[in-house]
């Protein structure tokens, strides 16, 4: 076999990478090559010289030769080449000879003798579901619609497997804490004997690192696509972090329902890459999507006359619940959990779930540190009002930012004085880009009253802490507000310090990651009684 490869010194391998289950590149098993390089396209020419390589040792094997698909990077200093493979170990090897080939280091003579006592390995072992599955995907509000989902099944009186990001659950039980929302929590909840239903919170990470964790979903839903964790692991901008999420709906059975937020464009194109039936969810009553979806014998959930409405082709529409009457929603002021309210609704829909018992799940989801923790979790004491949220994205801050004005303003027509201020902690972790933390820094400065950092020095990530300061102090201070900006080590520290100089009227907001559980025991032994519902609806109604 001729050896084409060129040498190319400048170029490195950056990542091989095994993924399990379907990916960004394939609804199956893949293995992926990354090259970098400083010199534009240098990366490009390596990759495609790799896959020339591998797919001459499959031929030259008496392999198949395998498709080989190819993405490269905005900037052209980065190229990735992904193909599906049949024996693990055999392929992984192939693909460590390719890339040797194509950066000039070895030869295909001699990877072909090395290659020849490669043992096969094990063939693709992903769970197919015995039990439907509902996968949930997007840069916010996951969480959110996951419990909701679980919950209205609950309800209905189904027992329900579910992963998210605070772990595993079996029913209402926790069975193991932490970040579930890759492979190994699919494959956990789906090897449980006795549940009816899993309802999956899929996340970047998990399918970058290892693929998703199972060969089909019954129900996919795509929450929205915003900047986020871009500038790891290849993904860069938000079309590329969008063809990510969009595995879920690429693996969703030909019998199955795609649900997704046609107010967001990069989630509605999804419908395009799927076999699912539509189910668009959306805050517009006039988007032009929804016909679009009935035409096609979809279904569409929408808000209309404060009311959430599911529409289906050839049924009449069916009122689920005034959108003021349910809590997630926070009486109305929370947007975006209106469009989580939305769809989730949508996915009960589709599994077969009657309005009424959706209907009921939706109006005991309530925003509490038990049922959806971190989330918009309220507090209140002599007039002070403080929110606990996991807002860690511009996206989430300026949905934050929005409800806390509704705050004040509510609050204000209900005591008839003054407006009170906003005051905000905000933080993320290091690993976010220079604009994301800089247009943290401008959302606050412009929407908030008082802003300190709550520091999340755990989670720096490679960045140097008083960088990620400055550069949140300097996107604060751009947008027009007056002042020092102050740095607190802990989140709890930063929500204190807010507090000694609150007044009645003031809504206090903290971007928590780590210490939501600190927060919450202090702010009970400190006097501050959860607001339930009803104090909320009266705040609005006022």
């Amino acid at each position: 076999m001729p050896n084409d490869a060129r040498p190319a010194a400048e170029v490195e391998l950056l990542e091989l990478r095994v993924l399990d289950g379907p990916n960004r590149f394939f609804n199956r098993p893949a293995i992926k090559l990354e090259f970098g390089s400083e010199a534009p396209f240098a990366a490009s020419d390596v990759a495609a010289a790799a896959a020339l390589a591998l797919r001459r040792l499959h031929v030259a094997l008496d392999l198949p030769a395998p498709h080989v698909t190819v993405r490269h990077s905005h900037d052209h200093r980065r190229a990735a080449i992904a193909f599906a493979w049949r024996r693990r170990a055999r392929s992984q090897a192939i693909a460590a000879a390719a890339a040797r080939i194509a950066a000039g280091t070895s030869t295909a003579r001699h990877e072909l003798r090395a290659l020849r006592a490669v043992a096969p390995g094990p063939m693709p072992n992903l769970p197919r579901p015995r039990i439907p599955v509902v996968a949930i995907t997007g840069t916010n509000g996951k969480s959110t619609t996951t419990r909701l989902i679980a919950h209205i099944a609950m309800t209905a009186g189904m027992k329900v497997g579910m992963t998210n990001s605070d772990g595993i659950y079996i029913g209402s039980e926790l069975i193991e804490a932490g970040d579930w929302t890759g492979f190994g929590g699919a494959g956990r909840v789906l090897a449980e004997p006795g549940l009816e239903l899993a309802v999956l919170e899929t996340a970047r990470g998990g399918i970058l690192l290892r693929g998703i964790g199972y060969a089909a979903n019954d129900v996919a839903v795509v929450t929205n696509v915003s900047a986020d964790h871009l500038g790891l692991q290849g993904i860069d901008t938000l079309d590329e972090l969008a063809e990510v999420k969009g595995a879920v709906a690429r693996i969703t059975k030909r019998s199955g329902w795609v649900v997704l937020n046609a107010d967001d464009p990069r989630a509605w194109r999804m419908r395009r890459e799927t076999k699912g039936s539509w189910y668009p969810f959306t805050l517009d009553p006039d988007n032009p999507n929804i016909e679009l979806a009935l035409d096609r014998g979809g279904r569409a959930a929408i808000v209309q006359r404060g009311w959430l409405i599911l529409l289906g082709a050839g049924r009449r529409p069916q009122r689920v619940a005034r959108v003021a009457d349910l809590p997630v929603t926070f009486g109305g002021l929370a947007e975006y959990n209106v469009a989580n309210a939305l769809a989730a609704a949508a996915a009960a829909d589709a599994l077969g779930i009657p309005v009424k018992a959706i209907s009921e799940g939706l109006r005991g989801f309530v925003l509490d540190s038990e049922l959806n923790p971190g989330r918009l979790n309220l507090y209140e004491r002599r007039g002070v009002l403080v929110v606990v949220d996991f807002a860690h994205n511009e996206a989430g801050l300026a949905g934050l930012l929005d409800v806390c004005r509704k705050l004040v303003d509510a609050s204000a027509r209900a005591s008839r004085r003054g407006r009170g201020k906003v005051r905000l902690g905000i933080g993320t972790a290091g690993d976010r880009t220079e604009e994301i933390l800089h247009g943290l820094g401008l959302l606050a400065g412009a929407g908030a009253d008082d802003v300190v950092i709550a520091e999340k020095r755990h989670y720096l990530r490679g960045r140097g802490l008083e960088e990620m300061n400055e550069i949140m102090r300097a996107g604060v201070h751009e947008a027009g507000y007056v002042g020092p900006v102050e740095a607190y080590p802990t989140e709890l520290e930063a929500l204190q310090a807010l507090l000694a100089r609150a007044h009645r009227g003031d809504v206090v907001a903290v971007m928590t990651h780590v210490e939501r559980a600190d927060l919450f025991a202090w702010l009970e032994k400190e006097g501050y009684p959860p607001v339930d519902f009803d104090r909320l609806r009266k705040l609005v109604s006022a």
